[in-house]
């Protein structure tokens, strides 16, 4: 957090021209594209990398698709995952991220901006109508970034269960679901190392339809959860992942 705030801190300057900016394309969506908006949002990630001397190490971006919808499932490790795989990901995209923390400085603009779903914990008819949006979405091309893991207080490196029910709408929709393993990431905002930190993206194969259309969604969400792991480990991360986490 402590480095968030110097991050902050040291783009003081850069406040008027940029929260202005971000406001005035989110009131006018119509005349700036999604690219152009993303573009921006990229912009202002790089200024806080290097404000708060962040490198990161991206890895299998050839395993992207070129084209449509699809659904990358990272583990959460903390406030820079999003960040740091939007960093990393050339195309347009978005995320989905719990309501009550939707609202913080320069968060709000954020997922405003990209057009950012958010979800309240606990409003399950709200939340059924956001998926079914998201479902949409993906069909119509839209790419986003989805936290299975929910919560990311102690997770570290250790990748705590899936939920299967955040598997639907990319089942439902039809499109490729991508592993995407986070390693250090939560080093950046959610810890007090100090010093130049490197965090790790790394983009799996993707996993299309054809390969998990007879599948349930707790196997789906296992067979994620077990890449990422093992991704973690051919990096030389070797942790003891617990096996019991209260389901979607």
């Amino acid at each position: 957090m402590l480095r968030f705030l110097l991050a902050i801190l040291l783009n003081a300057r850069r406040g008027p021209k940029i929260l202005p900016a971000m406001r005035k394309m989110i009131k006018n969506k119509d005349k700036y594209s999604e690219k152009t908006r993303y573009a921006y949002a990229i912009r202002l990630i790089r200024y806080l990398k290097k404000s708060a001397r962040i490198t990161t190490q991206v890895f299998g971006t050839e395993n992207l698709p070129e084209e449509n919808g699809y659904v990358m499932y990272p583990n959460h490790q903390g406030k820079y995952d999003a960040l740091g795989i939007m960093y990393a990901h050339r195309n347009p995209c978005t995320f989905v991220m719990d309501k009550a923390k939707s609202y913080g400085f320069l968060v709000r603009e954020l997922v405003d901006l990209l057009g950012a779903k958010r979800l309240a914990l606990g409003n399950v008819r709200q939340n059924f109508k956001i998926m079914n949006q998201i479902t949409q979405e993906l069909k119509e091309g839209k790419r986003y970034i989805l936290f299975s893991e929910g919560g990311y207080d102690i997770n570290g490196n250790i990748v705590q269960r899936f939920k299967p029910g955040s598997f639907k709408c990319a089942m439902l929709a039809q499109v490729p679901i991508i592993p995407v393993t986070l390693i250090d990431s939560y080093l950046a905002f959610n810890s007090l190392k100090p010093g130049p930190i490197t965090t790790k993206v790394i983009f799996g194969k993707p996993i299309f339809y054809e390969e998990y259309k007879d599948l349930k969604t707790y196997e789906v969400a296992d067979r994620v959860r077990s890449t990422i792991i093992s991704t973690m480990e051919e990096f030389g991360v070797y942790v003891n992942n617990p096996e019991n986490n209260p389901e979607f």
